[in-house]
């Protein structure tokens, strides 16, 4: 749940703790930095389990007097070539503006949603675990907690990506810069913890006699239902609060479910989250799996990264074994590489896309089956920035 601002500054004796090196790329005129983009070393859960290598991509960035001139274009096309030379068969990033990247090859593969609790109403049911323990932890010592807690306990849900040594380094930074009030609280016995929440209450100047005090959750950790529950119970019983605002969360949360009065919890808004490249296509297909039986045949367009350019034959089979390869045989539906990275997750739907207008089809019956392969039983969800 943690977005780090551009703003965040870096102390230029702990760059080394953020950047890893080799992978920021720099665009010079006349010996002046006019443009950058940078990626850290990654990993990404895919629909059955499995775990591939992977770039994310950040600080992409060109000054405003350089802009217009293909600065950036050429930075992303060369960090896509590096991408690839490093074994990395995907990556993703986080969009600043959402008409940028597709024309790169990347397509939104998971949404987030945000949301708000009315505590007056939050009246959790009878059935929802009790959970553990909860206890407060100090932010500067914090760090080592909730990093062991994210490394013992890593979600398998598709779109989930490493909290890396970099991104911890710099959210330290951060809440070291920030002159607000936040605060840490841990669930589980100490040294077995299986959660953990970041929160911070917002105007609190203007709380004596306020309705509407307001709490915003940052970063919410729950590696198990209990953990869930214990979490939600501990913010729904600190005092004087009556908002709880979760920055975002899964599209297929449970969290709304746990209450009596399903609208304690509102909705508030929806936003794209990951935005997806499939650096190697056959590569990336090979390693998820597909959840019914069936074939179906892909052709894919990738004006970017041409090698992947192709047909491909997808072959599932009910003993769950799967085959991926190149074809000559026709395509039964078509693509470009930013549409398929939008269903690899299982964000989208093929029928869905296909209504949009940005699959082609040429067996209508092909767009029923894709769906069958394709689908995942959780949405893709990442739940962090970078």
């Amino acid at each position: 749940m943690v977005g780090l601002p551009l703003s965040a500054r870096i102390e230029p004796d702990r760059i080394s703790e953020v950047v890893e090196p080799g992978r920021v790329l720099g665009a010079s005129i006349e010996e002046r930095l006019v443009g950058t983009v940078s990626s850290a070393s990654s990993s990404l859960n895919v629909p059955g389990g499995g775990v591939v290598p992977h770039a994310a991509v950040t600080g992409v960035g060109v000054l405003p007097t350089h802009t217009r001139r293909g600065i950036a274009s050429a930075l992303i096309r060369h960090q896509l070539d590096d991408v690839r030379s490093r074994g990395e068969i995907v990556a993703t990033l986080r969009a600043s503006e959402a008409t940028i990247y597709e024309r790169f090859g990347y397509g939104v593969a998971s949404t987030s949603m945000s949301g708000e609790i009315d505590t007056r109403r939050a009246r959790l049911r009878r059935s929802v675990p009790a959970g553990d323990q909860v206890r407060l932890a100090q932010q500067a010592e914090s760090w080592e907690i909730l990093r062991r807690i994210a490394l013992d306990h890593r979600s398998d849900r598709p779109g989930t990506i490493d909290r890396t040594s970099g991104w911890w380094a710099e959210l330290d930074m951060h809440v070291a810069a920030r002159s607000d009030p936040a605060y840490v609280a841990v669930h589980g016995p100490v040294g077995s913890e299986s959660g953990f929440v970041r929160y911070r209450p917002i105007d609190t100047g203007g709380w004596f006699g306020s309705s509407a005090r307001t709490v915003v959750v940052d970063d919410f950790f729950a590696a198990t239902p209990a953990a869930q529950a214990g979490l939600i119970r501990f913010l729904l019983s600190l005092d004087l609060v009556d908002r709880i605002v979760m920055s975002t969360l899964p599209m297929d949360s449970s969290l709304p479910l746990m209450f009596e009065d399903q609208r304690a919890f509102r909705v508030v808004g929806a936003a794209d989250e990951t935005w997806l490249r499939l650096v190697d296509v056959q590569a990336a297909l090979s390693a998820r799996t597909f959840d019914d039986e069936g074939t179906v045949v892909i052709g894919v367009d990738d004006a970017v990264l041409p090698h992947n350019t192709g047909c491909y034959r997808i072959s599932s089979h009910v003993s769950g074994a799967h085959r991926v390869e190149k074809t000559d045989a026709a395509a039964e539906l078509r693509v470009d590489v930013a549409t398929l990275a939008s269903v690899f997750l299982g964000g989208y739907s093929w029928r869905r896309l296909t209504e949009a207008g940005s699959v082609i089809v040429d067996d209508p019956d092909a767009v029923t089956m894709a769906d069958r392969l394709f689908r995942t039983d959780r949405a893709p969800y990442a739940g962090i920035s970078f």
